[in-house]
């Protein structure tokens, strides 16, 4: 049973995650406010929602405590989905995601703090358990010990959220995702190939070897499976990974996009090595038993999802 009439803000709702969010949140009968920088969201990946008059859009930034102070006014939930969406940036330019992760988790929970929300669901990531963890890793597992930037900034605002919890007497569903995939998205390995594919129809180039080798959700399966566990779980602190039954491999990536675009000529060229980036986890793949003990399971797998994805983004990109 949803909280029908609840009071939510969506931190980044302009963008890929967000917005599939929103429309569940519309869905459900939620009043929901938007805060987005636009640094990388896309206010025509709501403009139904806009335009409609269902939500309220503020551009706002998060790393300044002023802006979320208002944004929390007369909320009841706090949805927080906004981070820097590219891993790789934080190996050019490091304080990225310290200050657009940890510390605007921080200046999200100080608000939350002072204008009395107690409720905060958090995206979180798979990439916090490091690179050595057991396959498929279940929430237990630890220490966790990222090796990118992003995975320390998404285990800094972690801790954060729980210390509120225990001190604040707030409550938090922290989901750590998988890879998220499908329509609307704007980033990833499904977006780069396509439009490399776009841009040259000869060849495709692959960082690594290929066969680094992931999960997969579609990001409607996610976002269903975050609302589902919201609604159902109601202890002080909700950890759950979030993800599919299996692992779709680069290298199969590559075959199903080349497929799909019809380049059926396209040679694909691998650059070597073990992991696409520094700070790339070259195998990672998450236990959904937990997620699954609630009574959600997802519609599809993971190249499954990576199939569907590709459909809808050469159909969005216009190929």
């Amino acid at each position: 049973m949803f909280r029908n009439a609840m009071r939510a803000l969506v931190t980044g709702g302009a963008g890929f995650i967000g917005s599939h969010l929103i429309d569940e949140l519309v869905d459900a009968g939620y009043e929901v406010k938007i805060i987005d920088n636009l640094s990388s969201g896309d206010l025509n990946l709501i403009s139904h929602q806009t335009e409609a008059g269902n939500v309220e859009f503020v551009k706002g930034d998060l790393t300044v405590l002023d802006d979320v102070m208002q944004a929390t006014k007369n909320i009841d939930c706090v949805f927080h989905m906004a981070a820097n969406p590219d891993i790789r940036l934080g190996t050019q330019i490091t304080d990225t995601d310290l200050k657009q992760g940890t510390i605007a988790t921080y200046n999200i929970l100080e608000s939350m703090r002072v204008n009395g929300v107690k409720k905060i669901v958090f995206a979180s990531s798979s990439v916090v358990y490091g690179e050595d963890a057991p396959m498929p890793t279940p929430e237990s597992h630890g220490p966790c010990l990222p090796i990118s930037l992003y995975g320390a900034s998404k285990l800094g605002s972690e801790g954060l959220i729980t210390s509120w919890v225990g001190t604040f007497d707030f409550q938090a569903w922290i989901f750590r995702f998988a890879n998220i995939i499908g329509e609307r998205g704007t980033h990833g390995v499904i977006f780069d190939f396509i439009h490399k594919l776009k841009r040259d129809n000869s060849r495709l180039e692959v960082l690594g070897n290929g066969l680094q080798e992931k999960s997969y959700m579609e990001v409607k399966d996610c976002v269903k499976a975050m609302m589902h566990i919201y609604n159902s779980k109601n202890s002080p602190i909700n950890l759950y990974n979030l993800g599919s039954h299996d692992t779709c491999s680069v290298r199969r990536i590559a075959e199903i996009v080349v497929e799909e675009t019809g380049f059926d000529n396209a040679t694909i060229e691998y650059t070597g090595g073990d992991r696409g980036w520094a700070g790339d986890i070259p195998r990672a793949m998450l236990s959904i038993e937990k997620m699954l003990s609630t009574g959600y399971d997802v519609n599809y797998n993971s190249e499954a999802a990576v199939r569907h994805t590709t459909r809808c983004l050469i159909e969005e990109i216009g190929m």
